[in-house]
């Protein structure tokens, strides 16, 4: 996994998984990363990650509909 060093200001009060989190999310939302994948990033199970979705206004139904089968498949 790649580590990227993120500069914030003091005056932002947000801690490491809030920002894990964000970033997760935002790229599971644009399609960046699949919903296990950025769980991982945020450090939470899969289903973990997609009921916290919601918190973070991204629906756990954007993924394709070929990874629905999948995960159908593996239910």
């Amino acid at each position: 996994m790649k580590t990227i060093k993120i500069e914030i200001p003091d005056l932002v009060d947000i801690s490491e998984f809030e920002a894990k989190m964000i970033l997760a999310s935002k790229f599971y939302e644009r399609g960046i990363l699949t919903m296990r994948q950025a769980a991982k990033v945020a450090g939470l199970s899969y289903r973990e990650f997609m009921e916290a979705l919601g918190s973070y206004g991204v629906s756990f139904m954007n993924y394709p509909a070929s990874e629905i089968g999948r995960d159908v498949k593996n239910a």
